[in-house]
């Protein structure tokens, strides 16, 4: 029964999905994978609760020493709080450069459509703790990987990585130095 409800949730989510050709830039199709547009899913309260209630579930089960949830920029800000709220642990922003306060780490970062610096503020994260990374896509795996090197930059323990929607055939997970569970796949 609870992997029924459980398919019916992911189906749900799945069909509030768009398919957006040439977003961000011109020319962004990877093998016939388009960018995702997650928006009607986030207007849609039933399926943006039962997406950070699956994540949540799955971080519990794998990961029931998780300290703190760290969301990136931008769309895992909207999954990252809520499910940090779920967990009882706190929540980091890895955002792109100039757009933290105080200081900060930073780390170049090479994305399927360009380049970017990547940053955190330097006392996010103390020493030993131990971090799941939380974002809504998994394309090449850039962002990904540029944030767990953030967070062992700054001594911290990367558990693993979360996300809404993998696109699997350009094999992101494979450059990650942890596990990456993708609710949905294609």
């Amino acid at each position: 029964m609870a992997d029924q409800i459980e398919n019916e949730k992911k189906k749900l989510i799945s069909s509030l999905m768009r398919k957006i050709p040439d977003f961000p830039k011109p020319g962004i199709l990877f093998c016939l994978i388009f960018y995702r547009d997650i928006c009607p899913l986030l207007k849609h309260p039933e399926a943006f609760s039962a997406a950070i209630d699956l994540l949540t579930s799955h971080i519990k089960d794998t990961y029931p020493n998780v300290e703190l949830i760290v969301g990136l920029d931008a769309r895992g800000f909207l999954f990252g709080p809520g499910i940090a709220i779920k967990l009882g642990v706190g929540f980091v922003p890895v955002r792109k450069q100039g757009k933290l306060p105080g200081e900060t780490v930073s780390i170049p970062c090479e994305k399927e459509y360009g380049k970017d610096m990547l940053e955190m503020q330097k006392d996010a994260i103390a020493s030993g703790q131990k971090v799941v990374i939380v974002d809504d896509l998994l394309a090449t795996g850039g962002t990904l990987l540029t944030s767990c090197k953030l967070v062992e930059q700054q001594e911290g323990i990367v558990l693993g990585c979360v996300v809404l929607f993998e696109l699997t055939e350009l094999n992101g997970a494979g450059r990650l130095p942890v596990k990456c569970f993708s609710l949905l796949q294609s």
